[in-house]
Protein backbone atom coordinates (compact mmCIF):
# COMPACT_ATOMS: atom_id res chain seq x y z
CA UNK A 1 0.00 0.00 0.00
CA UNK A 2 1.31 3.42 -0.93
CA UNK A 3 1.75 5.91 1.88
CA UNK A 4 1.76 9.68 1.20
CA UNK A 5 4.36 11.83 2.85
CA UNK A 6 3.14 14.12 5.61
CA UNK A 7 4.03 17.09 3.37
CA UNK A 8 1.71 15.99 0.57
CA UNK A 9 -1.04 15.31 3.11
CA UNK A 10 -0.62 18.78 4.55
CA UNK A 11 -0.77 20.31 1.07
CA UNK A 12 -3.98 18.43 0.37
CA UNK A 13 -5.57 19.68 3.58
CA UNK A 14 -4.61 23.27 2.75
CA UNK A 15 -6.06 22.94 -0.76
CA UNK A 16 -9.33 21.54 0.54
CA UNK A 17 -9.61 24.25 3.15
CA UNK A 18 -9.07 26.87 0.44
CA UNK A 19 -11.91 25.38 -1.58
CA UNK A 20 -14.25 25.66 1.38
CA UNK A 21 -13.19 29.25 2.04
CA UNK A 22 -13.92 30.26 -1.55
CA UNK A 23 -17.23 28.47 -1.63
CA UNK A 24 -16.44 25.79 -4.23
CA UNK A 25 -19.61 23.93 -5.16
CA UNK A 26 -17.63 20.82 -6.03
CA UNK A 27 -15.71 20.30 -2.81
CA UNK A 28 -16.71 18.94 0.57
CA UNK A 29 -14.29 18.65 3.45
CA UNK A 30 -14.56 17.56 7.05
CA UNK A 31 -13.30 20.38 9.21
CA UNK A 32 -12.65 20.36 12.93
CA UNK A 33 -15.75 21.61 14.70
CA UNK A 34 -14.11 24.55 16.52
CA UNK A 35 -12.48 26.16 13.48
CA UNK A 36 -15.05 28.91 12.89
CA UNK A 37 -17.56 30.47 15.28
CA UNK A 38 -19.14 33.07 12.97
CA UNK A 39 -19.39 33.45 9.20
CA UNK A 40 -20.43 36.64 7.44
CA UNK A 41 -21.70 36.01 3.92
CA UNK A 42 -21.58 39.10 1.70
CA UNK A 43 -23.29 39.14 -1.71
CA UNK A 44 -21.08 40.71 -4.36
CA UNK A 45 -18.64 43.43 -5.38
CA UNK A 46 -20.69 44.75 -8.31
CA UNK A 47 -23.84 46.23 -6.81
CA UNK A 48 -21.79 48.45 -4.51
CA UNK A 49 -18.14 48.91 -3.62
CA UNK A 50 -19.14 49.10 0.05
CA UNK A 51 -18.81 45.34 0.61
CA UNK A 52 -15.10 45.43 -0.20
CA UNK A 53 -14.22 48.90 1.05
CA UNK A 54 -16.18 48.85 4.30
CA UNK A 55 -18.19 45.80 5.38
CA UNK A 56 -15.46 43.19 5.11
CA UNK A 57 -12.69 45.08 6.97
CA UNK A 58 -15.04 46.38 9.67
CA UNK A 59 -16.53 42.96 10.36
CA UNK A 60 -13.11 41.33 10.48
CA UNK A 61 -11.82 43.99 12.86
CA UNK A 62 -14.84 43.68 15.18
CA UNK A 63 -14.55 39.91 15.48
CA UNK A 64 -10.77 40.04 15.89
CA UNK A 65 -11.12 42.57 18.71
CA UNK A 66 -13.62 40.28 20.45
CA UNK A 67 -11.40 37.24 20.02
CA UNK A 68 -14.01 35.47 17.90
CA UNK A 69 -12.89 33.18 15.10
CA UNK A 70 -14.72 34.34 11.97
CA UNK A 71 -14.71 34.18 8.21
CA UNK A 72 -15.98 37.01 6.02
CA UNK A 73 -16.75 35.71 2.54
CA UNK A 74 -18.05 37.31 -0.66
CA UNK A 75 -20.16 35.33 -3.13
CA UNK A 76 -19.17 37.51 -6.11
CA UNK A 77 -22.78 37.65 -7.26
CA UNK A 78 -23.21 33.86 -7.39
CA UNK A 79 -26.08 32.52 -5.25
CA UNK A 80 -24.81 28.93 -5.55
CA UNK A 81 -21.38 30.02 -4.37
CA UNK A 82 -22.95 31.73 -1.35
CA UNK A 83 -24.84 28.53 -0.55
CA UNK A 84 -21.62 26.54 -0.80
CA UNK A 85 -19.83 29.07 1.38
CA UNK A 86 -22.56 28.66 3.98
CA UNK A 87 -22.21 24.87 3.82
CA UNK A 88 -18.47 25.21 4.38
CA UNK A 89 -19.00 27.52 7.33
CA UNK A 90 -21.46 25.14 8.97
CA UNK A 91 -19.08 22.22 8.38
CA UNK A 92 -16.37 24.27 10.11
CA UNK A 93 -18.58 24.61 13.18
CA UNK A 94 -20.06 28.10 12.73
CA UNK A 95 -22.80 28.78 15.26
CA UNK A 96 -23.83 32.15 13.83
CA UNK A 97 -24.32 33.15 10.20
CA UNK A 98 -24.53 36.82 9.22
CA UNK A 99 -26.34 36.66 5.89
CA UNK A 100 -26.54 39.37 3.25
CA UNK A 101 -28.40 37.31 0.68
CA UNK A 102 -28.35 37.50 -3.10
CA UNK A 103 -31.92 36.31 -3.67
CA UNK A 104 -34.83 35.63 -1.35
CA UNK A 105 -34.92 31.97 -2.42
CA UNK A 106 -31.22 31.35 -1.85
CA UNK A 107 -31.36 33.28 1.43
CA UNK A 108 -34.22 31.12 2.67
CA UNK A 109 -32.39 27.93 1.66
CA UNK A 110 -29.22 28.98 3.49
CA UNK A 111 -31.23 29.95 6.56
CA UNK A 112 -33.21 26.71 6.65
CA UNK A 113 -30.04 24.61 6.47
CA UNK A 114 -28.26 26.68 9.09
CA UNK A 115 -31.14 26.56 11.57
CA UNK A 116 -31.57 22.81 10.99
CA UNK A 117 -27.94 22.39 12.02
CA UNK A 118 -28.37 24.41 15.19
CA UNK A 119 -26.91 27.72 13.99
CA UNK A 120 -28.45 31.15 14.48
CA UNK A 121 -28.95 33.34 11.40
CA UNK A 122 -28.81 37.12 11.55
CA UNK A 123 -30.00 38.86 8.39
CA UNK A 124 -27.44 41.55 7.63
CA UNK A 125 -28.38 44.63 5.59
CA UNK A 126 -31.00 42.69 3.58
CA UNK A 127 -33.87 40.82 5.18
CA UNK A 128 -35.41 37.56 4.00
CA UNK A 129 -39.07 38.11 4.98
CA UNK A 130 -40.69 35.10 6.63
CA UNK A 131 -37.43 33.19 7.03
CA UNK A 132 -36.19 31.43 10.17
CA UNK A 133 -33.57 34.10 10.85
CA UNK A 134 -33.56 35.30 14.45
CA UNK A 135 -32.56 38.94 13.97
CA UNK A 136 -32.16 41.65 11.34
CA UNK A 137 -29.46 44.34 11.42
CA UNK A 138 -29.70 47.22 8.96
CA UNK A 139 -30.62 50.83 8.49
CA UNK A 140 -34.20 52.04 8.31
CA UNK A 141 -34.46 51.43 4.59
CA UNK A 142 -37.76 53.23 4.05
CA UNK A 143 -36.12 56.28 5.62
CA UNK A 144 -33.15 55.83 3.28
CA UNK A 145 -35.56 56.13 0.36
CA UNK A 146 -37.29 59.14 1.89
CA UNK A 147 -33.94 60.90 2.26
CA UNK A 148 -33.25 60.37 -1.45
CA UNK A 149 -36.70 61.63 -2.43
CA UNK A 150 -36.40 64.67 -0.18
CA UNK A 151 -32.87 65.29 -1.44
CA UNK A 152 -34.08 65.30 -5.05
CA UNK A 153 -36.90 67.73 -4.21
CA UNK A 154 -34.47 70.04 -2.38
CA UNK A 155 -32.07 70.03 -5.34
CA UNK A 156 -34.89 70.88 -7.77
CA UNK A 157 -35.91 73.76 -5.55
CA UNK A 158 -32.31 74.96 -5.36
CA UNK A 159 -31.81 75.00 -9.14
CA UNK A 160 -35.19 76.65 -9.83
CA UNK A 161 -36.80 73.70 -11.60
CA UNK A 162 -39.30 72.71 -8.91
CA UNK A 163 -41.93 75.17 -10.16
CA UNK A 164 -41.39 74.29 -13.85
CA UNK A 165 -42.97 70.82 -13.81
CA UNK A 166 -39.64 68.94 -13.98
CA UNK A 167 -39.47 65.59 -15.75
CA UNK A 168 -38.20 62.92 -13.37
CA UNK A 169 -36.67 59.51 -14.04
CA UNK A 170 -36.27 56.74 -11.50
CA UNK A 171 -33.53 54.12 -11.66
CA UNK A 172 -34.44 51.53 -9.04
CA UNK A 173 -32.17 48.83 -7.65
CA UNK A 174 -32.79 45.08 -7.96
CA UNK A 175 -36.37 43.88 -8.19
CA UNK A 176 -35.43 40.70 -6.28
CA UNK A 177 -33.84 42.74 -3.48
CA UNK A 178 -36.26 43.47 -0.65
CA UNK A 179 -34.16 46.47 0.39
CA UNK A 180 -34.57 48.00 -3.06
CA UNK A 181 -38.33 47.70 -2.65
CA UNK A 182 -38.13 49.42 0.73
CA UNK A 183 -36.00 52.23 -0.73
CA UNK A 184 -38.58 52.67 -3.48
CA UNK A 185 -41.38 52.69 -0.95
CA UNK A 186 -39.58 55.55 0.78
CA UNK A 187 -38.88 57.75 -2.24
CA UNK A 188 -42.24 57.00 -3.82
CA UNK A 189 -43.88 58.34 -0.66
CA UNK A 190 -42.21 61.66 -1.45
CA UNK A 191 -42.49 61.71 -5.26
CA UNK A 192 -45.88 60.09 -5.97
CA UNK A 193 -47.93 62.90 -4.38
CA UNK A 194 -46.00 65.37 -6.54
CA UNK A 195 -46.71 63.35 -9.70
CA UNK A 196 -50.36 63.11 -8.72
CA UNK A 197 -50.66 66.87 -8.23
CA UNK A 198 -48.90 67.57 -11.54
CA UNK A 199 -46.01 69.34 -9.82
CA UNK A 200 -43.57 66.77 -11.26
CA UNK A 201 -43.90 64.68 -14.41
CA UNK A 202 -42.55 61.16 -14.65
CA UNK A 203 -40.42 60.62 -17.74
CA UNK A 204 -41.66 58.32 -20.50
CA UNK A 205 -40.47 54.82 -19.56
CA UNK A 206 -38.92 56.61 -16.61
CA UNK A 207 -39.35 54.11 -13.78
CA UNK A 208 -37.22 51.02 -14.25
CA UNK A 209 -35.32 48.36 -12.30
CA UNK A 210 -31.61 47.87 -12.93
CA UNK A 211 -30.51 44.81 -10.92
CA UNK A 212 -28.07 47.24 -9.24
CA UNK A 213 -25.97 46.97 -12.41
CA UNK A 214 -24.42 50.32 -13.42
CA UNK A 215 -23.87 49.10 -16.99
CA UNK A 216 -27.53 48.13 -17.28
CA UNK A 217 -28.43 51.43 -15.65
CA UNK A 218 -26.41 53.30 -18.26
CA UNK A 219 -28.19 51.53 -21.11
CA UNK A 220 -31.60 52.15 -19.55
CA UNK A 221 -30.92 55.83 -18.93
CA UNK A 222 -29.60 56.31 -22.47
CA UNK A 223 -32.91 54.90 -23.68
CA UNK A 224 -34.81 57.19 -21.34
CA UNK A 225 -33.00 60.21 -22.75
CA UNK A 226 -33.87 59.10 -26.28
CA UNK A 227 -37.54 58.56 -25.39
CA UNK A 228 -37.77 62.00 -23.75
CA UNK A 229 -35.84 64.09 -26.28
CA UNK A 230 -32.96 64.51 -23.81
CA UNK A 231 -35.27 66.41 -21.47
CA UNK A 232 -34.96 64.82 -18.06
CA UNK A 233 -34.67 67.31 -15.23
CA UNK A 234 -33.90 65.08 -12.27
CA UNK A 235 -33.06 61.46 -11.54
CA UNK A 236 -33.79 59.38 -8.49
CA UNK A 237 -30.83 57.01 -8.76
CA UNK A 238 -31.00 54.37 -6.03
CA UNK A 239 -27.26 54.28 -5.31
CA UNK A 240 -23.98 55.91 -6.26
CA UNK A 241 -23.20 53.33 -8.93
CA UNK A 242 -26.44 54.12 -10.75
CA UNK A 243 -25.84 57.84 -10.22
CA UNK A 244 -22.49 57.39 -11.94
CA UNK A 245 -24.23 55.73 -14.88
CA UNK A 246 -26.60 58.70 -15.21
CA UNK A 247 -23.72 61.16 -15.02
CA UNK A 248 -21.79 59.25 -17.70
CA UNK A 249 -24.80 59.41 -20.01
CA UNK A 250 -25.27 63.14 -19.42
CA UNK A 251 -21.60 63.79 -20.14
CA UNK A 252 -21.65 61.55 -23.22
CA UNK A 253 -24.49 63.66 -24.63
CA UNK A 254 -22.88 66.97 -23.73
CA UNK A 255 -25.72 67.75 -21.30
CA UNK A 256 -25.42 69.90 -18.20
CA UNK A 257 -25.66 68.56 -14.64
CA UNK A 258 -29.13 67.90 -13.26
CA UNK A 259 -30.20 66.85 -9.75
CA UNK A 260 -29.19 63.20 -9.23
CA UNK A 261 -29.42 61.25 -5.99
CA UNK A 262 -27.29 58.42 -4.69
CA UNK A 263 -26.64 56.09 -1.79
CA UNK A 264 -23.62 54.53 -0.03
CA UNK A 265 -21.34 57.61 0.13
CA UNK A 266 -18.68 56.04 -2.07
CA UNK A 267 -15.50 58.02 -2.85
CA UNK A 268 -16.64 58.43 -6.47
CA UNK A 269 -20.08 59.56 -5.36
CA UNK A 270 -18.55 62.19 -3.10
CA UNK A 271 -16.32 63.39 -5.95
CA UNK A 272 -19.37 63.84 -8.17
CA UNK A 273 -21.11 65.75 -5.39
CA UNK A 274 -18.16 68.12 -5.01
CA UNK A 275 -17.94 68.62 -8.78
CA UNK A 276 -21.66 69.46 -9.00
CA UNK A 277 -22.77 66.38 -10.91
CA UNK A 278 -24.52 64.62 -8.04
CA UNK A 279 -26.83 66.31 -5.55
CA UNK A 280 -26.23 64.07 -2.57
CA UNK A 281 -25.86 60.55 -1.25
CA UNK A 282 -27.25 58.60 1.67
CA UNK A 283 -24.56 57.90 4.23
CA UNK A 284 -25.06 54.68 6.12
CA UNK A 285 -22.22 54.18 8.56
CA UNK A 286 -21.19 50.66 7.62
CA UNK A 287 -18.84 50.69 10.58
CA UNK A 288 -21.86 51.22 12.83
CA UNK A 289 -23.83 48.54 10.99
CA UNK A 290 -20.96 46.04 11.01
CA UNK A 291 -20.23 46.65 14.68
CA UNK A 292 -23.91 46.25 15.58
CA UNK A 293 -24.14 42.98 13.63
CA UNK A 294 -20.89 41.68 15.09
CA UNK A 295 -22.07 42.52 18.62
CA UNK A 296 -25.35 40.71 18.00
CA UNK A 297 -23.43 37.65 16.82
CA UNK A 298 -21.12 37.81 19.84
CA UNK A 299 -24.09 38.12 22.19
CA UNK A 300 -25.67 35.04 20.62
CA UNK A 301 -22.42 33.09 21.03
CA UNK A 302 -22.22 34.11 24.68
CA UNK A 303 -25.87 33.37 25.39
CA UNK A 304 -26.67 37.03 26.07
CA UNK A 305 -29.86 38.81 24.97
CA UNK A 306 -29.58 40.79 21.73
CA UNK A 307 -30.68 44.40 22.15
CA UNK A 308 -33.14 45.31 19.38
CA UNK A 309 -35.11 48.51 18.74
CA UNK A 310 -37.82 47.48 16.30
CA UNK A 311 -39.35 44.81 14.12
CA UNK A 312 -39.32 44.36 10.35
CA UNK A 313 -41.59 41.69 8.85
CA UNK A 314 -42.11 40.48 12.42
CA UNK A 315 -38.37 39.93 12.95
CA UNK A 316 -36.63 41.53 15.96
CA UNK A 317 -34.41 44.18 14.40
CA UNK A 318 -31.58 46.58 15.07
CA UNK A 319 -32.39 49.60 12.90
CA UNK A 320 -29.81 52.34 12.45
CA UNK A 321 -30.27 55.95 11.29
CA UNK A 322 -29.01 57.08 7.83
CA UNK A 323 -27.91 60.62 6.91
CA UNK A 324 -28.17 62.72 3.73
CA UNK A 325 -24.77 64.04 2.63
CA UNK A 326 -24.23 67.02 0.31
CA UNK A 327 -21.52 69.60 -0.33
CA UNK A 328 -22.57 71.24 2.91
CA UNK A 329 -21.63 68.35 5.21
CA UNK A 330 -19.45 65.92 3.22
CA UNK A 331 -16.52 66.40 5.62
CA UNK A 332 -18.51 64.34 8.10
CA UNK A 333 -17.39 61.32 6.08
CA UNK A 334 -13.74 62.22 6.65
CA UNK A 335 -14.29 62.96 10.32
CA UNK A 336 -15.91 59.58 10.92
CA UNK A 337 -13.28 57.75 8.88
CA UNK A 338 -15.83 56.40 6.42
CA UNK A 339 -13.84 57.61 3.44
CA UNK A 340 -10.44 59.23 3.38
CA UNK A 341 -9.67 62.69 2.06
CA UNK A 342 -6.93 61.05 -0.01
CA UNK A 343 -9.58 58.93 -1.76
CA UNK A 344 -11.68 61.94 -2.71
CA UNK A 345 -9.50 65.03 -2.98
CA UNK A 346 -7.20 63.79 -5.75
CA UNK A 347 -6.59 64.68 -9.39
CA UNK A 348 -9.13 67.03 -10.88
CA UNK A 349 -11.28 66.79 -7.74
CA UNK A 350 -8.62 68.25 -5.43
CA UNK A 351 -9.71 71.77 -6.42
CA UNK A 352 -13.14 71.25 -4.87
CA UNK A 353 -11.87 70.25 -1.42
CA UNK A 354 -11.42 73.07 1.07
Amino acid sequence: MKVRSRWSLAAGIVALAALVATGSATARVSVHKADVQVCALLPDTKSSTRYTLFDAPYLKAAFKKAGVSAQVLNAQGDAQRQKSQADGCLAAGAKVILLDELTLASGAAITNDAVAQGATVIDYDRIVPGSKASYYVSFDNVKVGKLMGQGLVAALRANGMYSKHPVIAELNGGIQDNNAKLFKQGYDSVLNPLYKKGVFKKAVAGDQWTDWDPNKGLTIFEQMLARNGNRIDGVLAANDGLAGAVISALQNHGLKPIPVTGQDATPTGVQYILAGWQSGTVYKSVRQEANAAAQAAIDVLNGKPVKTNGKISGMPSILLTPKWVTKANYKLLFQEGFVKRSQVCVGKYAQYCK
